[in-house]
């Protein structure tokens, strides 16, 4: 699935929200507050999933 910067994603095996913030080297770079600061990380497209706001426009 193919991932649009500003799109809000999770990890499939559960965890915060997340903003994606670019891609790089193949590897999509997402964003979120856990609440004490900005962290940072990039995971493979096949490890993430929509946000709810997403999820909640397909199914429409």
């Amino acid at each position: 699935m193919v991932f649009s910067v500003s799109e809000e994603v999770t990890v499939k095996d559960g965890g915060p929200r997340m903003i994606v913030t670019g891609y790089a080297s193949g590897m999509v770079e997402c964003r979120w507050y856990d609440g004490f600061g900005v962290k940072r990380e990039a995971f493979r497209e096949d490890e993430l999933v929509p946000g709810e706001r997403r999820q909640r426009q397909q199914d429409v």
